[in-house]
């Protein structure tokens, strides 16, 4: 069975709503394979600008 593909979008939608859930952010981000610095900075950019903020972003 092959893996399900899910956007960026998808995933930090799932890491939100983790921590909305009561989960502690070390272990997400644990969970996730991410740094407590990007988690923080995903989680802040969400209660900043809703979901808009869970979408890809423009590195330029």
């Amino acid at each position: 069975m092959p893996w399900r593909e899910c956007s960026v979008m998808e995933e930090g939608l799932r890491f939100v709503a983790r921590l909305l859930e009561g989960e502690g952010m070390s272990e997400v981000c644990r969970a996730f394979g991410i740094s407590r610095k990007t988690g923080y900075k995903i989680f802040n950019r969400y209660q900043d600008e809703g979901l808009e903020a869970l979408c890809d972003r423009s590195r330029r």
